[in-house]
């Protein structure tokens, strides 16, 4: 959503500018933040953490499995450990947030795993990287291995923070060779897609520096979004969209066979479906998407939907959004029951801070609800393979919140839903003895 995901390339170039005086506030913030978090109103009992032993997750029918036991997801996005990752001042966040969500057994992380012709940026140019900048993504991923925590990567964006599609194109009609200035075009111009093809197979083949295995070879990476929030105005068929994911995802399986895949999308029923009137409304189903469709393709193994009931309802009143929210989830995981015979994760969600009469209560609501429907598909075997908060961060990241976010230990009851949702789905599946944290937690 445009409203979450804000450029703070200003904010960011304000701290690269000062010398000595960040490298001592990012001490401060992590010593401030372990204090605040383990050594506050919220007992949590320490042990050393070991780095675990990796499998990869693999996805058999409907579900995802690891060690040949189900593997159900409790866990979050922050998109922005690359960034923080770069800078040494900014560095200790990430070691921090992947460990504060270790100690509270959430297990998969989503993140960006790109940052395209802007500060910070991965991709300089098509095809050029910043080396710096690679070995921040090195440093995040070899930090996730230490703490226990898989993360899912994503590739690109279809909004234009970070680069997204809107910067290929841009390379393209600035080098003369883009058949078109649409934002669209990032999905059929040849030039692009050879741009973002050599994008992959760059990352899917980088050899970590820290640890010396390539991605394609580190099941600590639970899986490769192609994309957040993929739309395609301009053909409402969607055939446009729909081949590009087919030919984007078999491209990834050419090169990396191991790790699953995700498209990215938010979960839009397409013209066609019949189950277009459950959207929130009539237009989402003209943006070029359809949820069965898309993930109806054999190299895509499992889906993702967002849900951001605030955003998408001309709506003041919860009981309503929670009700949107029940048919909503409830109706993708039937589709991943029925239909696809895929798993269906809750990649993104999340109760704005700025509705109107928000109170924190609103958004323990809206969690315990979508925790418990995934719980119940859990119980049963279901689909409904887990979910991801929209967004956590730690203390002292003010600048870099959205109206979205959450510092979870600092509300005792939103803590405790989050880390109850962790505990009962490892107790369903037998994973606590799998988990240093969850043992300690859980017990």
């Amino acid at each position: 959503m445009s409203s979450k995901s804000k450029s703070y390339s200003s904010t960011r170039k304000m701290f690269a500018t000062n010398g000595w005086f960040y490298p001592i506030v990012g001490i401060a913030t992590l010593v401030t933040f372990i204090y605040m978090s383990f050594g506050g109103d919220i007992n949590i009992r320490f042990s050393a953490i070991k780095e675990p032993n990796y499998s990869f997750v693999e996805r058999v029918g409907n579900q995802f499995m690891l060690d040949g036991k189900p593997f159900y997801v409790n866990g979050w996005n922050s998109y922005w450990l690359m960034d923080h990752a770069v800078d040494g001042f900014s560095r200790p966040r990430v070691k921090a947030m992947l460990q504060a969500g270790s100690k509270m057994g959430l297990t998969v992380c989503r993140t960006w795993a790109f940052n395209d012709g802007t500060y910070h940026a991965l991709q300089l140019s098509p095809g050029v990287f910043d080396e710096q900048v690679f070995k921040a993504l090195d440093y995040v991923i070899a930090e996730a291995r230490k703490s226990g925590v898989r993360l899912m990567l994503s590739l690109v964006n279809n909004l234009k923070a970070y680069g997204g599609k809107t910067q290929y194109v841009k390379w393209a009609w600035q080098e003369g060779i883009g058949i078109s200035s649409s934002n669209d075009s990032f999905f059929y111009d040849p030039s692009i897609q050879t741009y973002f093809k050599n994008y992959i197979k760059t990352v899917l083949t980088r050899k970590n520096t820290i640890n010396g295995i390539e991605y394609r070879d580190d099941p600590v990476i639970f899986a490769w979004e192609l994309i957040n929030e993929p739309r395609c105005m301009s053909d409402p068929s969607g055939d446009t969209l729909q081949e590009w994911i087919k030919e984007m995802s078999e491209f990834i399986k050419a090169i990396d066979e191991k790790h699953l895949v995700t498209v990215g999308l938010e979960g839009f029923y397409g013209p066609k479906s019949a189950k277009s009137s459950l959207n929130p409304s009539e237009w989402e189903s003209t943006i070029g998407t359809d949820f069965v469709r898309n993930n109806d393709i054999p190299t895509i193994d499992f889906a993702s939907v967002h849900m951001y009931p605030d955003q998408w309802l001309v709506v003041d009143n919860l009981e309503e959004k929670l009700e949107f929210v029940q048919k909503w989830v409830s109706s993708h995981i039937e589709d991943g029951d029925k239909e696809l015979k895929k798993p269906v994760m809750l990649t993104e969600f999340g109760l704005s801070s700025q509705n109107k009469d928000f109170d924190p209560a609103h958004r323990d609501r809206l969690f315990k609800l979508v925790f418990d429907i995934i719980y119940k598909s859990a119980k049963k075997n279901g689909s409904g393979a887990g979910s991801l908060i929209w967004q956590l961060f730690v203390d002292g990241m003010d600048d870099f919140h959205d109206d979205f976010s959450l510092i979870p230990w600092k509300k005792r009851s939103t803590y405790d839903l989050i880390t109850g949702q962790s505990c009962r789905l490892a107790a369903k599946h037998q994973r606590l003895n799998l988990h240093g944290s969850l043992r300690d937690l859980c017990r």
